[in-house]
Formats: C-alpha cells, structure tokens, sequence
C-alpha cells in the first residue's frame, strides 16, 4: 500500500491533527510540507514535527509535490486559499467551512463549484458515529423519521442530523432557542482549569423539519472538553431506536432485540496486542472497524485520517465524500438557525444554486 502524501496550508489547532496522524502512522501517511508564512511559527514547527515548511502556495506545489492539500486557516482567508491551489489544478480538502456567509458561499460555488473540492467534515466518521450511522441506515430501525443530536455545534452538529435522517438538499423549517445556566468551568483547549470558577453555559436548541423528517439541535460549547457535559444521541424509525448506546428494534412484530453498541479496544484487562480501538459490535454484528489499526489515534484522530483516505481516492478519481455542495448546506442551514436565534422567530431555508 503506497503512503498518502498530502500538503497543508495554515498552522493553527488542527494543523497538529494532521501532523500526529502522519507521525503515528508514517506507513501510511507522508505529510510532504506545510505552508507557514510567520517566520517564528514555521522554525517552531519544524523543530517540532520535522516537516517541511514552505513560504507559499506555489512553493509546496511546485516542490513538495502533494497528491492534495488540506487548507487549515480561518473561514475569511479559506475561499482565497483554496482558489490558488485550484488554479494550480491542485484537489483541495478543506478543514474548516468553506466561506463565512452565504453571500461568500454562493460566490465560491459559483467560482469553484466544478474544481476537485471536499470538505474535511469529520463527525460522520468518528467510531461511534458512523457505528449509527450504518445501523440507521441498515433498515434495522424501519425509515428513520427522527434524529435528535447533542454532540457538536454548528455545521458539524447538521452534518450528522443530515446522515442519520438520510437527507441532502431538502429544505427546513427552524426554530431556535437560547438558554443560558451556570456551569462550574472545566478543561479547555489548553488544558484542566487552574481554579474552582463558575461561568454561563450558553445552550442552542432548534427544531428542524425536513419536509416531514424531524431533527432536533441541542449544543453547548462546554461540551467538548466538559467533564460533566456529556453528549446524547436518539434516532428513531417506525421498527426502532438508537438510544446514545442503546439499541432497540424488532425483529418481527412480537420479537423485541436489544442491543448494545460495545467498544472494543486492545491492549485492555491484560492484553497484549498493543493499544488501540478495533472497532463497535451490535451483538454479534461488527457495526464499525477501524481501518487505522494498531494507530495510537484518538476517535477525532480516526475520523481526520479517514478524510485523508478518502480525500486520496477522490484526488485519483473516486467518488465524492462530502462535497463543497454538502459542507456549504450544512453551513447555510447552521447560518439559518443563527437567524432564527437572533430573531426569535421561525425562518424557512430555501433551495440555494450548489444545488441547481
């Protein structure tokens, strides 16, 4: 299997996602040089990772040679970046959301929407998630009608509530709310709390109702790091559910199954096959493996380098993952429930041009 050699523009937080994949698996990923423009962070990074760095697009084109480049800068420098590299008919996967409005995302589909684009939206792919993913939809829980989520914020949050309803381009109508409690405060980016300190938890609930499909929105922003902050999933068909790790179905009209969706990991209880996560079993079913095996990858590490993977068989000519179409619905629909919160009023998504 030959290795995956990928580019990266930008040197922010998940740049580094990028940079420990390829260390842990270097037999199957060769990062092949990151495009810093701040002299001081691009010796940093080169000390720490031992890349190579370069100074412009066109360097890391033209020398480093990448089979594709991940873009990994902010939401106003990201639709500018990505047209360079498409103008050197680079394919381009893009880690955060394509631009930061509508306006914006219309002009870059109307400008890029034909050029080798996809977005690095890495949700869908976490174990635990694509686990429901594939029990949704195996026809297990009948026709999925229902999706409540409270895991991520955002377009990521409406990128899984889209996968688990099996929706695409169907418009919504949303009603958003904000609620705001005390929280004591936890962990963040960088690292445990240094004092016993209270803050506001601010909540965003919305209902969405895709033309008969219901999807309910429910984040905090403590929710990522919290220790107290857990995240909930509900999915519910005519013949079933998904319960966080519960699931129910039956099997014909009088035989209820019960299942759980059970993480299996090596190197656990004595075993000595190193550590890493193997997969989820429904009974005696594998829901999920973990193409990534034996990588010391953390669950959002696992999702990231399925993009690389799947970004490598796109650049070669295979089939879309999630496309600038779908990153730029899943971010006009969280634009829309932002509207909705300010207003306080419902709002109604209509049909936008990526998808004419």
């Amino acid at each position: 299997m030959s290795r995956i050699r990928f580019g990266i523009v930008g040197s922010g937080w998940r740049t580094d996602f990028y940079l420990r994949i390829a260390k842990a698996l270097p037999e199957r990923f060769e990062v092949s040089g990151v495009v810093v423009r701040n002299e001081e962070k691009a010796r940093k990074l080169t000390e720490e990772w031992q890349v190579p760095v370069y100074r412009s697009v066109a360097s890391l084109v033209e020398e480093g040679k990448p089979a594709f480049v991940v873009t990994s800068v902010p939401w106003a420098a990201n639709p500018g970046v990505m047209e360079e590299l498409v103008s050197y008919e680079m394919p381009v996967l893009s880690e955060t959301p394509p631009a930061p409005d509508l306006d914006a995302l219309i002009q870059l589909n109307e400008k890029l929407g034909s050029a080798r684009i996809q977005v690095a939206e890495q949700y869908a792919f976490q174990p635990i998630h694509a686990a429901r993913i594939a029990i949704a939809g195996s026809g297990k829980l009948g026709t999925v009608m229902q999706a409540q989520v409270s895991v991520a914020h955002g377009y990521h949050g409406i990128s899984l509530l889209r996968k688990l309803l099996s929706v695409t381009s169907e418009n919504v109508r949303i009603q958003a709310y904000r609620f705001a409690s005390p929280i004591v405060k936890g962990p963040g980016r960088n690292g445990d709390p240094d004092r016993d300190e209270q803050t506001q938890s601010e909540q965003m609930i919305a209902s969405l109702d895709f033309e008969g499909k219901l999807a309910m929105y429910d984040f905090t922003g403590d929710q990522y790091f919290s220790w107290i902050r857990s995240p909930r999933v509900l999915v519910r068909g005519e013949l079933g559910e998904i319960n966080n790790r519960e699931v129910r179905y039956l099997k014909d009209y009088l035989t209820p199954v019960e299942l759980e969706l059970r993480r299996l990991n090596a190197g656990e209880d004595g075993n000595l096959e190193g550590y890493y996560h193997k997969g989820i079993l429904a009974g005696e079913e594998w829901v999920y493996r973990n193409p990534f095996v034996p990588g010391r990858l953390s669950d959002d590490e696992i999702a990231i380098a399925t993009c690389l993977a799947k970004m490598d068989e796109y650049a070669a000519g295979g089939p879309s993952f999630y496309s600038l179409a779908e990153a730029s619905q899943d971010h006009y629909i969280s634009l829309m429930m932002n509207e909705s919160l300010r207003t306080g009023a419902p709002v109604q998504t209509e049909t936008q041009p990526w998808w004419k």
